[in-house]
């Protein structure tokens, strides 16, 4: 067919029109509807960084792809953007350009706007949350002046995880192999006052919720489990001479009688205690407190300890234990004290080897104790009355004789641990607590609510957070008693605004208080798409967030995410894209050279949304020429078949029911694809191939335009989602003067995908070498005798013996000879 009236694709043009459209009609705007089916899609909102990079297009045009699917289903779709704007970036930033971190964060939101609306994503804006505006963050302070009255929010002196580098406690969360989750700093352990939520008090509910969200990963289901960590184990006391009672907590009471030693942390009481009139104990501790403090920094750290000069009791054998100051032991971490059993832990067992510990074998296993640990449940051996009990018998037996004697109980106990929201910098919001000598901590009034960062700020290269030396904010009185009192300078940790955010999101105007009744109308999210990494992070946070808010009254729900969909990260070279590694990709200019279709196109054909998308010029080239062959295929059937609507026969001949098959096979699997497996890179390969089968028909006369112009409509309504702009356009040239992204999803015509003929493969001993067309209902022996009687099958039979002839109805026939 003659293309010389081509129309040129200008992705530029294209893309302002169709924005222009979306904008001037507010047509991603949206208001509750009873009557009809709300959907929630929401990607994790970025941290206003500067610029985009492709992980965040990949990101943000996973979230784009589904939400205009189930617009164009026919629901109610809430699809919000904002900005996690708080966080030490901005500060360090701040302090390398000699600028206010507001003024910084500020101008890179506005950037990264504009690049998200030059992509066309399909959000509405009206509800835009920037989390270091005070109307979002006082609802934040209001929420922890509330969990204060009721006790959920305490503040105790803490060993916690320093990051040197960044100057602030991290969570325990936030430390990734030792290391700062943001800085790649090494952490280490300090002592300082820090404020606490009460996980814990969920940990149970937590845990238990898991079962019932079956549209999560099963990987981070698992990781939150391990993360929570519950378990059931004894709390005994050792007593020890000079000291007092030692309780430590174990899960194997079956191999107390194995203990040779005990081991305590470096912040413990006791070992600050023995190290005060011991010079070589004081030196150890000083040590420890620079070293890493995280399990797994410890699973991998030299273990090193000190006799403390105190013994403990055995509270079966009332032998003398001697009690050591060990590195490995955390105080973060149950009650900063074990009971080493090095015959059968082998962290106790390296311990014992490197300092000369006796070694006992109380369990009777599988195993070479001259070798390693012997870590295997067996049967009890060594240990007097309780020899030939197995674990659980061995467990009631030892629970049953010190609940008796009141020095010990059966405990279920909980790897996680309280969360930690206290940051030592001044880019977060503020902690509403006031400081009175008199009254002590003292909740902001919530009349007096929000406590306001002051954003006009310097910074200077001494380090610590600016408000911490500015009287004018921390120096205040006490809402109580009315004497001079001072404000608390830390900020939050930037978890909690993340935590809540998506709750805001329904209702970001709303003045009377946290939440409005439309947050019931929206939540709970119907599909959150974010990073993996992310997985005991603001997840767990965000989890726990929302049952504090329903415990509350402000929301009905119980989770806030129904289904949870994690994308792998963007490569290059085999490696992450990063600005160290020099081999990032800027979206922009692909934009600019391209076009924003052909960049959404190429992020999502390139792998499945789970897996690592390994950057290619190559396929992006590839996508840009789909869309430019699209663009002139459609426009030729337009200069050829015009702008009328046409009616399909009522008389299909064998063409073009060929094609009305392939049209609404396409349909079915792409709706699968989209709607249910999220597999976007085998939708689009599905339209791809109905293009080249559209193309095939649109250069040859067939007879009637009506079956041609049915499959360019329909793949215009599937492909819109990922190529909207190019989309509006056909559409329009097509004849249309309505929004594509308005209009109803294609429907699968049931009766085009009834065949009366099908092609079956035809293969002589396992090589192909003809292809047969059968009508449906033929049985196996009439296809038997059509794949023989084929020209090119007699060919390769040549006159040899048929040893064997086998159908597998309606896909293939082989030959063997």
């Amino acid at each position: 067919m003659s293309n010389d009236n081509r129309i040129p694709y200008d992705p530029r043009q294209v893309e302002m029109e169709a924005q222009k459209l979306w904008d001037e009609n507010k047509i991603f705007e949206v208001q509750p509807d009873q009557n009809k089916e709300k959907y929630y899609c929401l990607s994790m909102f970025p941290y206003p960084s500067g610029k985009l990079h492709m992980g965040h297009v990949r990101n943000y045009t996973l979230s784009e792809i589904i939400a205009r699917y189930h617009k164009m289903r026919g629901k109610n779709v809430l699809h919000p953007i904002g900005y996690d704007a708080f966080g030490m970036p901005a500060e360090n930033a701040a302090i390398k350009n000699k600028t206010a971190p507001a003024k910084w964060t500020y101008a890179n939101m506005e950037e990264m706007s504009a690049q998200l609306k030059r992509l066309g994503f399909a959000y509405d804006w009206s509800r835009e949350i920037k989390t270091c505006q005070p109307d979002y963050y006082r609802w934040e302070q209001w929420l922890f002046v509330r969990l204060f009255k009721e006790g959920l929010v305490y503040r105790k002196d803490a060993v916690v995880n320093w990051d040197p580098v960044d100057q602030t406690v991290l969570a325990n969360e936030q430390v990734i192999d030792g290391k700062g989750w943001r800085s790649g700093a090494e952490v280490i352990r300090k002592t300082i006052p820090q404020w606490f939520l009460k996980i814990t008090d969920y940990a149970e509910e937590l845990l238990a919720s898991l079962d019932n969200m079956p549209g999560w990963p099963d990987s981070v289901k698992t990781m939150q489990r391990n993360w929570i960590g519950k378990s059931k184990g004894l709390e005994l006391d050792f007593e020890v001479s000079g000291f007092g009672a030692v309780s430590i907590y174990t899960t194997r009471p079956d191999t107390l009688y194995g203990v040779s030693y005990m081991a305590v942390a470096p912040e413990h009481p006791l070992a600050i205690q023995a190290a005060l009139n011991n010079e070589s104990l004081t030196a150890f501790l000083k040590q420890c407190s620079k070293e890493q403090s995280n399990e797994a920094a410890m699973a991998t750290m030299e273990k090193k300890g000190m006799y403390s000069g105190f013994d403990a009791v055995h509270p079966l054998t009332n032998q003398k234990v001697p009690v050591w100051v060990a590195n490995f032991v955390l105080m973060t971490y149950g009650t900063g004290a074990v009971m080493a059993v090095p015959g059968h832990d082998q962290r106790d067992y390296e311990f014992a080897q490197k300092y000369d510990l006796p070694i006992t074998q109380v369990i009777d296993a599988e195993g070479d104790l001259s070798q390693s640990a012997i870590v295997e449940k067996g049967i009890l051996i060594n240990s007097a009355d309780y020899d030939g009990l197995d674990f659980q018998g061995a467990f009631n037996a030892m629970a049953a004789h010190f609940e008796a004697q009141g020095t010990g109980r059966v405990q279920i106990n909980y790897r996680l641990r309280d969360w930690g929201v206290s940051r030592q910098r001044y880019w977060g919001c503020p902690i509403p607590i006031i400081y009175c000598d008199d009254c002590g901590a003292v909740p902001v009034p919530e009349d007096q609510l929000p406590v306001v960062l002051p954003e006009d700020v310097a910074f200077d290269e001494t380090g610590g957070s600016p408000i911490k030396k500015d009287p004018g904010f921390y120096q205040t009185t006490c809402p109580k008693c009315g004497k001079e009192a001072t404000r608390e300078t830390d900020t939050f940790d930037t978890f909690m605004e993340s935590s809540w955010y998506y709750a805001r999101y329904t209702c970001p105007n709303f003045n009377e208080g946290m939440l409005s009744e439309e947050a019931d109308y929206w939540l709970p999210v119907d599909q959150y798409i974010g990073g993996i990494e992310h997985a005991i992070l603001h997840l767990l946070y965000a989890r726990f967030f929302h049952k504090v808010l329903r415990d509350q009254g402000l929301v009905k729900s119980d989770e806030p995410f129904n289904n949870l969909l994690t994308q792998g990260m963007v490569l290059k070279d085999g490696a992450k894209m990063s600005k160290s590694k020099g081999n990032t990709v800027d979206p922009q200019a692909l934009i600019d050279r391209y076009g924003a279709d052909t960049v959404r196109l190429f992020s999502m054909f390139a792998a499945p949304p789970e897996q690592s998308l390994e950057w290619s010029d190559e396929g992006v080239e590839g996508a840009s020429r789909y869309l430019n062959r699209l663009w002139n295929q459609i426009h030729s059937f337009v200069a050829r078949a015009g702008t009328d609507i046409l009616v399909l026969p009522k008389n299909l001949n064998k063409e073009q029911k060929s094609l009305r098959l392939k049209v609404h096979q396409t349909i079915e699997k792409v709706t699968l694809d989209i709607g249910e497996r999220h597999t976007f890179n085998t939708a689009i390969a599905a339209m791809m191939e109905l293009t080249n089968a559209l193309q095939k028909y649109n250069d040859t006369e067939i007879s009637d335009l009506a079956v041609l112009q049915e499959g360019w409509q329909s793949l215009l309504l599937m492909i819109s989602p990922f190529a909207p702009h190019m989309a509006q356009s056909l559409w329009q040239s097509m004849g249309h003067n309505d929004l594509l992204c308005e209009k109803t999803w294609p429907e699968i015509d049931k009766t085009a995908l009834v065949q009366d003929e099908i092609d079956m493969a035809v293969q002589v001993n396992g090589k192909l070498r003809a292809t047969i067309t059968v009508a449906v209902n033929m049985s196996q022996n009439e296809v038997e005798g059509v794949a023989l009687a084929d020209a090119n099958v007699q060919k390769f039979i040549d006159g040899k013996p048929i040893r064997k002839v086998i159908v597998v109805p309606k896909k293939i026939v082989n030959v063997v000879v």
